[in-house]
């Protein structure tokens, strides 16, 4: 078995492990470090469901070894919401707007219109349904999850 030492720090925490060089950063996040809020769907990176930001760019983190994350900054849905617990804007309004339902595909969609809404603060309808292409909800229909986005980006832009 061929190890790695990888070094990493995730939401603002510095990790730093021997690891089989073929381990994900998903099996890394849920089993090395007990992040368990990304979730695992199709280990193919086709549900969005493991997405992460790595340096602020969204990955997913089923088809990312844990070595190709070394010296850089993840950031996973435990690291969203404020050192004090409380959600941020669009934690918040997922809440509100009943983005989530079974909660499965919550933090990729979380994480996903993170990257948006940082790189766009202003989105269409349609910007922020492009963005979700590459995450995979079988509950809620889309609707509250992008009127989630939207309400969260102007929030964000009036604060």
């Amino acid at each position: 078995m061929s190890t790695h030492t990888v070094k990493l720090t995730v939401n603002g925490a510095a990790h730093e492990r021997a690891i089989e060089a073929r381990l994900t950063l998903a099996d890394f996040l849920r089993h090395e470090i007990g992040l368990t809020g990304t979730h695992l769907g199709c280990e193919h990176g086709v549900c969005g469901a493991c997405t992460v930001l790595i340096d602020g760019q969204t990955a997913r983190s089923c088809l990312t070894f844990a070595v190709q994350a070394t010296g850089r900054a993840v950031t996973t849905i435990e690291g969203l919401a404020g050192p004090d617990g409380r959600l941020n804007v669009l934690q918040q309004a997922f809440v509100e707007h009943h983005g989530l339902q079974c909660g499965f595909c919550t933090p990729g969609m979380l994480m996903t219109l993170t990257e948006l809404l940082h790189d766009n603060p202003d989105p269409t309808e349609a910007e922020v349904r492009d963005a979700l292409t590459g995450n995979l909800c079988r509950c809620t229909g889309y609707a509250g999850i992008v009127a989630a986005a939207l309400d969260a980006a102007r929030r964000l832009r009036e604060a």
